[in-house]
């Protein structure tokens, strides 16, 4: 586990990582970033698509990541999208 400092700069790289990517994403990658993305800011708004059936993954998406504590979440989002990129690092 890294220290609190450091994997909040982790993360934030890799949200900006995403942030920044312009091609198409797999629609259950973007659901587990947004779960973690959410947890790890513990931000636990509804969501806010005008699409229901987006909403209600979005949901599923949350529920499935519901045990986990922000910094395992921030920790989760990093892993996930340097093994799905092939990044060593930022």
């Amino acid at each position: 586990m890294m220290k609190k400092d450091d994997l909040k700069t982790e993360f934030q790289k890799a949200v900006s990582f995403i942030s920044n990517y312009t091609d198409p994403l797999a629609p259950d990658l973007l659901l587990k970033l947004y779960a973690y993305y959410k947890i790890a800011n513990q931000n636990f708004d509804n969501p806010g698509s005008k699409t229901p059936l987006i909403n209600a993954f979005k949901a599923n998406a949350l529920i499935q990541a519901r045990n986990l504590q922000p910094e395992e979440a921030m920790e989760k989002y990093i892993i996930l999208v340097k093994k799905e990129f092939g990044i060593n690092s930022f």
